[in-house]
């Protein structure tokens, strides 16, 4: 259908182990899980004491309702968020110290997850697994294929998964859900990032479910694929998930990624798509199109059209984005002044 479609890219953040718990409120599939404990070594029996080779005792620095928290499991959690301690003088460090806070923080929100072990169900799971899978441009074979050569196996796959979305509905929950942004502050934000809010190129997101045709068919062929193509049609247009809908009846490559074509200039479509689209507002579905590929039903999931968007066009990114500005500062005040009074946190340095 389209030539050739335009890439995008989206920008990644990086979170550090200031404040703590940053890392989670970063994005829930990029969330790294902090290594398990390391059992605490016995101290040297006296008369081993003149042994130049003994091992340095790992010390408990911290605890967590009982929980030890080890000095090898700080500096580990350190290294991982690149921020290494080079030393075993916790009291005198702040980068130390500011790593037994994150991860005395990450203890407390593992244990405030376990609230939400019902609220995740299997559908959920699946759309989320999808979302990674589409991310990637990958077919499902594909996407299975490098997650074996990763080492990790679809069903850890699941439970990470349900993991990242307990933890992001916690979140959003007890910290997102309770930031007020006002209008004004909006208004703000979109005044003064207006170049941001500035379309220079006409581009159209599309996505379609093809009922492919042979060459040369013959009527009987048309007319059951224009039957099949009307029937797919009346089902998108009545609230069916158009990515389900590609799923089950595209015969298109794009049908493993719910039919998403991504990013295409006006010049870039053909014009008997070009022609059925422009009229469409951002989710509608075309009418079926018949190309010499078959029949296509299009999908517009969005239209950018050169100018200067509007303020009520962005006002829920606009929220978003103050909101994840003030979410690092909330989860933080969240820990401090409830969690920590809600289970027994122990410093040892």
């Amino acid at each position: 259908m389209p030539r050739e479609s335009e890439g995008a890219s989206n920008p990644t953040r990086t979170a550090k182990i200031v404040p703590a718990s940053d890392a989670a409120v970063a994005d829930a599939k990029n969330d790294e899980p902090p290594p398990p404990p390391t059992a605490v070594e016995p101290a040297p029996d006296a008369d081993d004491a003149t042994e130049v080779s003994a091992p340095a005792v790992d010390r408990v620095v911290a605890s967590v309702d009982g929980d030890p928290i080890t000095m090898r499991e700080v500096k580990d959690f350190a290294s991982q968020h690149g921020q290494p301690i080079e030393t075993d003088d916790f009291a005198s460090s702040d980068t130390a110290k500011t790593a037994v806070k994150a991860l005395i923080g990450e203890k407390l929100l593992e244990q405030e997850v376990k609230k939400y072990d019902d609220k995740v169900d299997d559908e959920q799971i699946d759309k989320y697994i999808t979302q990674l899978r589409m991310d990637k441009h990958l077919s499902d074979a594909e996407f299975r294929a490098q997650l074996q050569a990763s080492g990790m196996s679809y069903d850890e796959l699941r439970k990470r998964a349900r993991l990242d979305l307990e933890k992001a509905m916690m979140i959003e929950s007890e910290v997102r859900a309770k930031i007020n942004v006002p209008d004004a502050d909006i208004k703000v934000f979109y005044d003064a990032h207006k170049e941001d809010f500035t379309i220079a190129k006409e581009r159209l997101r599309l996505a379609q479910i093809l009922i492919a045709l042979p060459v040369n068919p013959t009527p009987a062929q048309v007319s059951a694929a224009q039957k099949k193509a009307d029937m797919v049609r009346a089902r998108a247009v009545k609230g069916d998930d158009f990515g389900d809908l590609a799923r089950i009846y595209s015969d298109d490559d794009s049908k493993s990624s719910g039919g998403e074509l991504g990013w295409f200039a006006p010049s870039d479509v053909m014009d008997q798509i070009l022609a059925a689209v422009k009229p469409l507002k951002p989710g509608e579905v075309s009418a079926p199109v018949r190309t010499s590929h078959g029949i296509h039903i299009v999908k517009l999931e969005e239209h950018e059209v050169p100018g200067l968007v509007p303020l009520n066009d962005v006002k829920a990114q606009i929220r978003a984005e103050l909101v994840d500005q003030q979410s690092s500062a909330q989860l933080e005040k969240w820990i401090e002044s409830d969690l920590v009074k809600q289970h027994y946190v122990e410093t040892m340095y």
